[in-house]
């Protein structure tokens, strides 16, 4: 599959708005605005060139991360994958894009930024064994599952409980 992969440096136009799926799934959406300038040598000054807008989606954590850290008017940078979508208004036919990304953050190069990693809870299922190490038949019984808390490092292994 042949996907096409752009980096967007620009402004956040709206609000991020964070929404949940059917299946529970985390999903932000925020529209960017980018707008290249020029120098143009007969005014002898810079000038805007056409600003581009298109339609950011992120999901699953990410999509909480950038709920939670970005805001209206902020310089952003986006990338991933890029698609253009047309439709109809009025006859006249228009093109939307929208970027499905991979990574967002400030645009560090016009504002600093304050980075804090996120902790995420480490679910972990308890297991019980009998004396040859082998889990008794549970197809009756739901195996009960236990929320280490976050102070703790995370273990590979899954805690095994000898059954009495």
């Amino acid at each position: 599959m042949n996907d096409t992969r752009v980096t967007i440096v620009g402004n956040v136009v709206d609000e991020p708005r964070l929404r949940e799926t059917k299946s529970g799934i985390s999903v932000v959406s925020f529209r960017i605005a980018s707008t290249s300038r020029r120098f143009d040598r007969e005014q002898e000054k810079w000038v805007d060139n056409d600003s581009l807008f298109a339609t950011v989606t992120c999901w699953r954590w990410m999509a909480e991360n950038v709920a939670e850290s970005l805001h209206k008017g902020q310089p952003v940078i986006a990338t991933g994958r890029i698609y253009s979508r047309e439709y109809r208004i009025d006859e006249q036919l228009r093109v939307s894009y929208e970027l499905d990304a991979d990574a967002v953050g400030h645009d560090l190069a016009r504002g600093r930024s304050q980075f804090s990693r996120t902790v995420r809870p480490v679910v972990m299922t308890r297991v019980e064994v009998d004396e040859q190490g082998l889990p008794p038949d549970l197809t009756d019984r739901r195996i009960e599952t236990v929320e280490l808390p976050s102070a703790e490092p995370a273990s590979a292994e899954p805690e095994l409980v000898t059954a009495s």
